[in-house]
């Protein structure tokens, strides 16, 4: 009998400022739904790590109390596993607390990790912003993006569930073929 798979951890970063978004939303029910298709499978995840930057803005300019609560938190995206980056389009890019938490990164900090990029946006011109920007920045911290992401725009908010499901459709497959090529010694 095969010992049963070892599960990987699964981590959800928000980028928005704003506690309790809707970017937040849809980033949870989007990675409740991923956990969900890939629990199963051959390569399963636990189940999510939500780590909500709006909470730790203090310690990433330094003016915060609890340093640890950075550490940690940082060293939790580095293990090896899925990361979801959620964040909402600000002027055509992700959000600056966003980009303040990566550069806290060391170079390559992201190795080993396969990392699904998401956004929220207003309007349809921004959609492009989740691949060209948000999986660009993933991928320059080393992560592996193995798949499209997925932007939800706010007029598809009430229907995200939807689209959720048929961006999984598609990219369920390539995530976890990208998670059993992670977990493969090389």
């Amino acid at each position: 009998m095969a010992a049963p798979a070892r599960r990987l951890p699964m981590t959800v970063v928000i980028g928005n400022p704003k506690p309790h978004s809707r970017t937040r939303t849809v980033a949870l029910s989007t990675a409740a739904a991923l956990h969900e298709r890939l629990a199963a499978g051959a390569t399963p995840v636990g189940p999510p790590r939500v780590i909500d930057l709006s909470e730790l803005t203090a310690e990433l300019v330094g003016q915060g109390s609890r340093p640890d609560a950075l550490d940690e938190v940082l060293e939790s995206v580095r293990r090896p596993g899925l990361l979801l980056v959620a964040s909402p389009t600000f002027k055509a890019a992700y959000s600056g607390l966003l980009k303040l938490f990566v550069d806290v990164l060391p170079r390559g900090a992201l190795g080993g990790v396969v990392a699904v990029p998401l956004m929220t946006a207003a309007r349809a011109g921004h959609r492009h912003v989740v691949d060209t920007h948000l999986g660009a920045l993933l991928a320059e911290v080393g992560a592996q993006v193995p798949t499209p992401g997925l932007c939800v725009l706010e007029r598809e908010l009430d229907t995200a569930e939807v689209g959720i499901g048929r961006w999984l459709d598609g990219a369920t497959p390539a995530v976890a073929e990208a998670l059993a090529g992670a977990t493969q010694p090389v």
